[in-house]
């Protein structure tokens, strides 16, 4: 590949950016698209008042940029919690060292790349990439130094950053554990595999036990209950009611003395328009008491007296036999995945096996759309191997964008249909939380990632290669580390078109909305639904966005030294998505659930391995050009960034696995000295409702509830006059809690 067809997929690129940046400018003015562009509690506020039309709507304006960039903080962390804040940190670190990576790279390492053989150099547009890679350094060049000294600036800027990163995040989760005091969560555990004792239900076993063995921290218990058909007969009636009901039925629907000739009533349908808000006592007597106890699973929920027991209990082992009484922390009831708790603790680890044997099974699929990507990058040898495709490269323009642009679009395009098959992977785990099963499907996307597009796109790359040579050599073992170390500097021609397309591309498509956006036409032009309460909200995607983060940056810290070329398209890439995600979390999605910040061990992680590897590869690359100065200094900055993942693992990482039992038993005797103890425990036992209509809207917090409460205050006195009012407005409302 060469200059030109990169620059041709960075024009396309910029184009459609450019476009798609235009159009949300304007498509978030539009009063009609506001439960897209604005979230769910923000269509509700402004689905009760007209808004008039007025001329700005139509012009494309950077207004957003401004608010986003002018946002603080605490303002993001009331909108999207802890998680959101530690994900933008996570934007940011990689903002503050790739701009040193490249100030570093491309001011001193490029150069010496260009002039690293003595050749006569085309014009830039003509030059291949690999000029630009430490490829076209000669063997025993005593200019490798400066590639060592950059690995080593790259690395202990990296470092320092990663270590008051995850000083600052932990102080930051301890504060929102400390400061979220009527937690239901905190005093609840979950008890799953309740051993079956005959002639007694599950309830009066686990009372029995925990009434013995807790007697004085021991509250009450809730059991749970086969729900799945109740529970979806719930869902689909509450959906068709929000989808038949309009405005004016309330007004029309008048009881007649005329009977119905269907069902016989004396009323102007034959349905009964219900209240929006439905006794307690209707939802209790769906089941009597047998019925219940029939129902019942091995699983319930167990309240204590104080977090500290709550605490104990959830950590110890409740019985010599593993495999029974297993007891966990219990999720908030927000969070909590219902379905998942009546599966038997006995089945889990079957299905943690056929998932394992399932994602191998996706990998290996996986890879044709890879070597089809390479061998389009590969054109060249490819119409060596089958001449009649000469034919179709005898246009510059075509073959600058099949090598260029096509590939990186092909593997973006097969990528859309990892995140929902690891979401149904995870589902299988057994997830007890919604949290829990997006965390474990952001690690899983991951580990696919970095093995699909980073290792399994060299691997290829270095097969081509030496296809090429012989096809006799390729069973050779002793020439896999040097096909390895000369595909890596080559592959990242193909990289470099990866961040425009996955990366420029994605950020313009997260900003449209188009899947939301095709659902609120659909609804309001064909099923005529106008009220935008009923379209649903969404939460942030960190099962696709943080391993998106991440394998930039490994993208990044690997090919730093080796293609430097590749570090201004990633710092645009950067610079967009710190704009673009939080005007995303200020406007668009409703954080439902948090994790508290779990995220960051993930971040950390994965930013050590791509050092490592990066270390790694570079030591490989030293060795091939024969600098065994650079080759010495390489290996213990690989034992200094191990032992340093190490100190942060044994120093901060405790507490994002156990919460301190020292912090729960301070907030337990403040609740005590303030004498709110009492009214936790009276909320406990209505705090988790597992047949619970999301109409009720008992699970809103008292925050929310206060938010919603001041909004529809501000449109009474009439503050809020335009769509862009509501982003001056909810922030002032939202940023009263900090993290600081």
């Amino acid at each position: 590949m060469n200059v030109s067809a990169l620059l041709t997929s960075a024009g396309i690129n910029t184009v459609v950016c450019g476009v798609l940046f235009s159009l949300y400018s304007v498509l978030r003015k539009q009063p009609n698209l506001v439960s897209v562009y604005f979230g769910q509690k923000l269509a509700q506020v402004n689905s009760k008042r007209n808004d008039p039309f007025w001329f700005g709507r139509l012009i494309p304006s950077a207004s957003w940029i401004v608010k986003a960039w002018e946002a603080s903080e605490d303002e993001l962390y009331v909108n999207g919690g802890v998680d959101a804040v530690v994900f933008l940190r996570a934007v940011v670190f990689s903002i503050r060292v790739f701009t040193v990576a490249a100030v570093i790279c491309l001011f001193l390492v490029l150069p010496l790349n260009y002039f690293g053989k003595d050749m006569e150099h085309k014009h830039i547009p003509e030059e291949q990439l690999t000029v630009f890679t430490i490829g076209n350094v000669m063997e025993g060049s005593r200019w490798l130094w400066a590639h060592c000294l950059a690995l080593y600036i790259i690395t202990c800027c990296s470092c320092l950053l990663l270590y008051f990163e995850y000083k600052n995040i932990t102080k930051m989760r301890l504060t929102h554990i400390t400061a979220s005091h009527c937690y239901p969560s905190h005093f609840t555990v979950i008890v799953r595999a309740i051993p079956w004792v005959e002639e007694e239900s599950y309830n009066d076993t686990l009372t029995k036990f925990f009434t013995d063995y807790y007697a004085s921290s021991y509250l009450s218990n809730q059991m749970v209950y086969q729900s799945g058909a109740v529970q979806k007969l719930m869902s689909d009636a509450e959906k068709m009611y929000k989808m038949i009901r309009s405005p004016h039925m309330d007004k029309h629907c008048v009881p007649r003395f005329m009977r119905c000739g269907f069902c016989g009533g004396t009323a102007a349908t034959s349905f009964k328009i219900l209240t929006d808000e439905p006794k307690i006592t209707r939802r209790e007597s769906c089941f009597d008491g047998s019925d219940l106890r029939k129902k019942e699973c091995g699983a319930a929920l167990v309240f204590f007296r104080t977090r500290y027991a709550a605490l104990v209990a959830s950590e110890a082992l409740q019985s010599p036999n593993p495999m029974s009484w297993v007891t966990d922390s219990a999720p908030e009831p927000c969070d909590i995945y219902w379905s998942n708790l009546c599966v038997p603790y006995r089945l889990l680890w079957i299905r943690k096996i056929a998932v394992v044997v399932a994602s191998i099974f996706f990998v290996i699929f996986f890879l044709v759309p890879v070597v089809f990507t390479q061998s389009l990058v590969h054109l060249d040898k490819l119409t060596k191997m089958f001449p009649f495709l000469k034919a179709i490269t005898k246009r510059k323009v075509m073959e600058q964008l099949i090598t260029g642009y096509l590939p990186s679009v092909v593997i973006t395009l097969f990528l859309y249909i990892v995140p929902p098959v690891m979401m149904l992977f995870s589902t299988l785990e057994g997830a007890i939380s919604r949290s829990g099963r997006k965390r474990s499907t952001c690690v899983k996307v991951v580990y696919f990632v970095i093995w699909n597009v980073f290792f399994a796109n060299i691997l290829t790359d270095a097969a081509i290669e030496h296809y090429q040579v012989s096809i006799t050599k390729l069973g050779d073992a002793k020439h896999i580390p040097n096909l390895l170390a000369k595909a890596v500097p080559t592959t990242a021609t193909f990289f470099m078109t990866y961040v425009l397309t996955s990366g420029w591309a994605s950020l313009s498509v997260e900003l449209i909305q188009p899947f939301p956006l095709i659902c609120n036409l659909f609804y309001r032009f064909i099923l005529r639904n106008k009220d935008d309460s009923s379209y649903g909200t969404y939460t942030f995607p960190y099962h696709t966005e943080v391993p998106r983060v991440l394998l930039f940056g490994l993208l990044g810290f690997t090919c730093s030294i080796l293609a430097p070329l590749i570090l201004p398209f990633l710092l645009v890439y950067f610079v967009l998505a710190f704009l673009v995600y939080r005007n995303q979390i200020l406007n668009v999605y409703v954080t439902e659930y948090d994790s508290g910040g779990l995220y960051w061990p993930i971040v950390h992680n994965a930013t050590i391995f791509s050092l490592v590897m990066t270390q790694i590869i570079a030591l490989g690359v030293f060795g091939l050009k024969e600098s065994p100065i650079a080759s010495g200094f390489t290996f213990p900055l690989i034992i200094f960034t191990l032992l340093f993942h190490e100190y942060c693992r044994q120093r901060f990482h405790p507490v994002f696995r156990k919460t301190p039992a020292q912090t729960v038993i301070e907030m337990d005797r403040k609740d005590e000295h303030c004498g709110r103890i009492e009214d936790i425990h009276a909320q406990l036992q209505s705090a988790y409702c597992q047949f619970r209509s999301k109409s009720l809207n008992l699970h809103k917090s008292t925050e929310h509830n206060k938010i919603e409460s001041v909004l529809a205050d501000s449109i009474e006195t009439g503050d809020i006059v335009r769509l862009d009012d509501l982003e001056y407005i909810a922030p002032a409302v939202l940023g009263k809690r900090s993290i600081s």
